[in-house]
């Protein structure tokens, strides 16, 4: 969902891209018109890292809560699911799976909660909503991302998660059905306020603390399927959370954030990047942003996700930009309900007719449950090599990359296989000052196999320790024998002294 949030005399959106989304769902539906594509462009800069890391506490909503309105209700549209979702078999999960399942990952999903569900091991990490402890879902979205990273497989049904044996840290962070307590204070806790609703709880400041949160928590990777949107040339309020971004990548932290939905209906606030989208190779793509949206956008510290269509081409509702890192499914997906039964649900119940699971939220936990399979596999590698690894063997655009996909629909089977330079090229980590990317600096280079290195032989190691311990050995005896010497001399000529 999304909405306007007012905040001191400025306006933003912090949007929460539900399954329930009736924004995603009419942008899906209606053609974008040529004003809302392009927007106006304000010659935008990458966003710049400042002030503190805040703390993670309080871990509470930034004033009083109250529920607003009865919790969504999941629902199955289909007979079963016996057959894997359209989204597993695009990414051939299942030969995935051959080399790694996320054993030993800890995935924070930042979100509406997360539900218990008996197919996911969830820890509690903390509730910025209400006064929970971060396993309360009354929205049903937080589930569903949690669903897609790491649902453990079931012979009832062909779903799971990209990452079964990895566990979610649940912190509540956001929700459509609470709101303020009182009225008045709504503009100084800037609420959701999603299309439909006049009402909502969440906001930057708690997002920046949830951060710190997961990172305090242990967290290996970070999905965040929230974000702030707004005309480039607006000050979203969102310091705090770039500082947490970055904590969380020097802390050797994957950091994975949707790309937004594009909602054309909310004043133009999160219209179309459409002229960013075009080509990958533009001088200064940054010049031609229209629309800005965090966290996705302080690259190179998040993974930027956009969403495609099953067949490969980008989604209409995917918010486009030059942030954009990497792409996967993002239509009519499935994922767990916040209850037992039916355990698979696909879309969110609405009076007029169920609304299907769709948006770049469900697309960002795809690459997360990536993230927390390379990171299982390869322990070694920093969270800048692990983002690395998850560009260089995706599909990359004819142009290599664009503002659309980024560097392309991820491929999980060649993340987990293919030998790559994991050792980065020199400079590699420092920002390009123009488009504040590191990642244009090698992600494109073509792959290429590690050269064959023979392991060392230990025949000239051990003549070297002979070697010494023969050296060693007769320097003793040297000096046992002059001592000896001498010591008869000394005897013999105290015997002639006396």
């Amino acid at each position: 969902m999304s909405g306007a949030v007012a905040r001191r005399g400025r306006t933003a959106l912090l949007r929460v891209g539900l399954a329930a989304a009736v924004g995603v769902a009419a942008t899906s539906a209606l053609p974008l018109t040529d004003s809302a594509m392009v927007g106006v462009a304000r010659a935008m800069t990458p966003p710049t890292i400042a002030g503190p890391v805040p703390s993670d506490s309080p871990i509470a909503p930034s004033a009083p809560t109250r529920q607003t309105s009865l919790c969504s209700e999941m629902v199955s549209t289909k007979a079963d699911h016996i057959a894997p979702p359209t989204s597993l078999q695009m990414l051939d999960i299942d030969q995935a799976w051959k080399f790694s399942r996320g054993a030993g990952q800890r995935v924070a999903v930042i979100d509406t909660g997360v539900f218990r569900h008996p197919r996911l091991s969830v820890i509690p990490g903390g509730d910025y909503v209400s006064s929970g402890n971060g396993t309360t879902d009354c929205d049903g979205h937080g589930t569903q991302v949690a669903g897609i990273i790491a649902a453990k497989q079931s012979p009832d049904d062909g779903f799971a998660g990209v990452a079964p044996d990895a566990t979610i840290i649940a912190i509540r962070q956001s929700s459509a059905n609470y709101g303020p307590a009182d009225s008045k204070q709504a503009s100084s806790s800037a609420p959701v306020l999603p299309e439909g609703a006049s009402e909502g709880a969440g906001d930057v400041t708690t997002l920046a603390r949830a951060v710190v949160r997961a990172v305090n928590l242990g967290a290996t990777v970070i999905n965040i399927s929230v974000s702030a949107c707004g005309p480039a040339g607006s000050d979203l309020g969102d310091r705090a959370l770039g500082a947490a971004v970055k904590f969380a990548y020097d802390r050797n932290v994957v950091v994975v954030a949707a790309a937004d939905n594009t909602s054309p209906g909310n004043g133009g606030a999160c219209a179309q990047n459409a002229a960013a989208a075009q080509g990958g190779r533009d001088p200064d793509p940054w010049s031609m942003v229209s629309t800005k949206s965090s966290p996705a956008y302080f690259t190179p510290y998040v993974v930027s996700v956009g969403a495609v269509e099953d067949d490969g081409t980008p989604a209409t509702f995917s918010l486009a930009g030059p942030w954009v890192t990497v792409a996967a499914p993002g239509r009519d997906m499935e994922s767990l309900n916040t209850s037992p039964n039916p355990a698979v649900i696909d879309a969110t119940r609405y009076p007029d007719k169920p609304i299907p699971i769709t948006g770049t939220s469900f697309a960002a936990p795809l690459v997360s449950g990536l993230a927390a399979l390379i990171r299982s596999k390869f322990p070694q590698l920093t969270a800048r090599q692990v983002i690395d690894r998850i560009t260089r063997t995706a599909h990359h655009p004819a142009d290599g990359r664009d503002g659309a996909v980024g560097y392309g629909l991820i491929d999980p089977v060649a993340a987990l296989t293919t030998t790559t330079p994991d050792a980065l090229p020199s400079g590699a980590d420092s920002a390009d000052p123009r488009t504040g990317d590191s990642r244009n600096v090698f992600a494109a280079e073509p792959l290429r196999p590690a050269p064959a290195t023979p392991a060392p032989s230990a025949v000239p190691r051990y003549v070297a320790i002979g070697v010494a311990a023969g050296a060693g050995l007769l320097a003793v005896l040297s000096w046992m024998l002059v001592r000896r010497r001498t010591g008869d001399r000394r005897r013999l000529r105290e015997g002639i002294d006396y």
